[in-house]
């Protein structure tokens, strides 16, 4: 109870400084150091790397696992930017001013670094182990996590929601539903990173996934914009 509270702590005053003080700058920074914080209080506790799916002999098959859901990702998106009923997907006006050096700081620094190793280290490492689950698929441990990382997304959905009642096609949902909407969203799509990892069998396997989505989104996104 101690390492859950201690786990918990962290995470709230990560989501505050990350969403509401900290500069742009410093999130992968940020991303890092928590992520290292949670994985200190892992270890304080006496679990091994081998529950939080980061043990040497795990890497092989979950890169495997990994890529495959990368592989599968890509696909999606391929299909998406191919079909024109489908593109409005990828709608997002704040990509078209994106530069080149700004786009490949958001996907190969920001993203990785701040958002898929904290979130995938904490939510679907330190957190499931922490709760019972270890190197087994349980349910309780799952879907508690999952609730985490969705209550995690609140401060985003917020500000997507600001965004979208001020000049996107969903301008006329209420903010309420939208971060309703988004957060159980991203609820569910924990349980299905959380099955990746159990699948995986190691912490690899829903990191590339979580990559694969957010920044490829942001990479298929842009080039829509501003090219097609």
């Amino acid at each position: 109870m101690p390492a859950t509270a201690a786990v918990l702590a962290l995470l709230a005053a990560a989501t505050v400084l990350i969403n509401l003080v900290l500069p742009a700058w410093a999130y992968p920074l940020a991303g890092l150091s928590v992520a290292a914080a949670l994985l200190g209080v892992a270890r304080w506790t006496g679990l091994r790397l081998r529950h939080v799916g980061l043990a040497r002999r795990q890497l092989r098959r979950a890169a495997v696992f990994g890529l495959v859901g990368l592989a599968a990702i890509g696909l999606v998106f391929a299909v998406a930017a191919a079909v024109p009923a489908l593109r409005g997907l990828f709608g997002d006006g704040r990509l078209e001013t994106l530069g080149v050096g700004t786009l490949l700081w958001v996907t190969m620094i920001r993203i990785p670094l701040g958002t898929v190793v904290l979130e995938e280290i904490a939510f679907r490492g330190v957190l499931p182990a922490l709760f019972g689950a270890r190197e087994r698929w349980r349910w309780r441990p799952a879907l508690a996590a999952a609730g985490l990382f969705g209550l995690w997304h609140a401060f985003p959905s917020f500000a997507l929601a600001r965004y979208a009642t001020t000049g996107t096609a969903l301008g006329g949902v209420p903010i309420a539903v939208m971060v309703a909407g988004t957060m159980l969203a991203a609820g569910v799509g924990g349980i299905l990173l959380q099955w990746w990892r159990h699948t995986g069998r190691g912490l690899l396997a829903p990191m590339l996934v979580h990559l694969a989505t957010n920044s490829g989104g942001v990479l298929v996104a842009w080039w829509l914009l501003t090219h097609a």
